[in-house]
């Protein structure tokens, strides 16, 4: 009996910035956007850690190691196309023109956020530039509705293909399993996306399964799997772009691992140094996928230090503007808690409505509590 082991991970970038004879497939206007959108989910991982430490905002969670992941998977995708992100897919949304104020209302749950401040910080939601749909904290969740909407588009004819992003962890859920196998039978135009950041908060990847990887668990759904080098920007972009080509062909789905790892903690309520190894941290650093690309880059010329200057600026300028305008703009009013939810609002929650604004208007609008934050 033979033991299979888990495949190389596809990479292009090599260790010195060369392609070793591969084709790349974007314009350099598109290889700039993708490392200026690698350089603002930094800037935006960094600015919400300190409003986060100085208590300006409750929650969220670092990219930092994962942006050539999510950056390069959404370089292949167009606008039209549905995404289905994890609360690590920064890049997602600011690669396809969401501006970073508009992530930032999210981040302080105010009245211009999409929820009307009923989500947790990082769960953003957007319709346009294009559609990113809510971000869901259960874990899995979120895997059968992205096959959902491909089947709907493949029903009503339409060429747009869904992604579906997840960590390691999500593999472990209920959602994966049903997702993989609706979308097997259905030749569902989706890609599944596994980010293998290396832990399902302090859960490492070696304990999350016993087989070999994740790509390969696509076998059993008849769902091809690929493993990839999550922390090279093109081999993202071609393996992911090859999924879509399949997808809008009708010859369905791909489940794809991205070997990556997140250099920070599961979230801001975490502390990694709790369960990380210096040395595998150490390790990891040395990959950096922002510095990797940057080598590409160089080779490529596209890339200078003056450049690199002007450009981590302008990030930071529109991340810092971002949260500076977002922290000025009022909450959301009581009234909200009553809109969005019906088209015609009952008559039972309309007295509800009516005896809140009085009492309101009696002893002062109602003001958050102090409790601790729940995770």
């Amino acid at each position: 009996m033979q033991t299979q082991t888990s495949p190389e991970p596809f990479s292009v970038i090599g260790a010195n910035g060369d392609i070793a004879g591969h084709r790349v497939i974007l314009s350099d206007e598109k290889l700039i956007q993708c490392y200026r959108t690698m350089l603002t989910v930094r800037a935006f991982d960094d600015v919400c850690m300190k409003l986060q430490r100085s208590g300006r905002i409750g929650f969220s969670v670092p990219n930092k190691g994962v942006e050539a992941c999510q950056v390069g998977a959404a370089s292949a995708l167009r606008k039209s196309d549905f995404f289905f992100p994890s609360y690590r897919d920064f890049g997602m949304a600011l690669y396809h023109g969401v501006e970073p104020v508009e992530m930032m209302h999210n981040m302080f749950g105010n009245s211009l956020d999409a929820a009307r401040g009923r989500q947790m910080p990082v769960h953003f939601s957007f319709t346009d530039p294009i559609k990113y749909f809510s971000i869901s904290s259960p874990i899995g969740t979120h895997l059968p509705q992205a096959v959902g909407a491909a089947y709907a588009h493949m029903l009503r004819g339409e060429d747009n293909v869904c992604i579906t992003s997840f960590g390691d962890g999500g593999t472990s859920s209920l959602g994966f399993h049903s997702a993989l196998n609706f979308a097997g039978v259905w030749k569902a135009p989706v890609i599944f996306l596994c980010q293998n950041n290396g832990w399902a908060i302090s859960c490492p990847s070696s304990e999350q399964t016993a087989s070999d990887g994740f790509a390969i668990k696509g076998a059993a759904y008849g769902v091809p799997g690929v493993t990839v080098d999550g922390n090279d920007v093109l081999a993202m972009n071609q393996a992911v772009s090859e999924a879509a080509d399949r997808a809008r062909r009708g010859e369905g789905p791909t489940l794809i691992e991205a070997v990556t790892y997140r250099m920070g903690g599961h979230s801001t309520s975490d502390d990694p140094s709790k369960y990380v190894p210096k040395e595998t941290l150490d390790e990891w650093a040395q990959k950096d996928p922002v510095k990797r690309f940057r080598e590409f880059l160089t080779v490529r010329g596209l890339w200078t230090a003056e450049l690199e200057s002007e450009w981590t600026t302008a990030a930071y300028d529109s991340v810092n503007t971002g949260a500076k305008t977002a922290e000025a703009t009022e909450g959301p009013r009581l009234e909200t808690v009553f809109s969005d939810v019906y088209a015609e609002l009952p008559a039972h929650l309309r007295a509800q409505g009516a005896a809140a604004f009085d009492l309101a208007k009696r002893k002062g609008d109602a003001a958050a509590g102090d409790g601790a934050f729940p995770l």
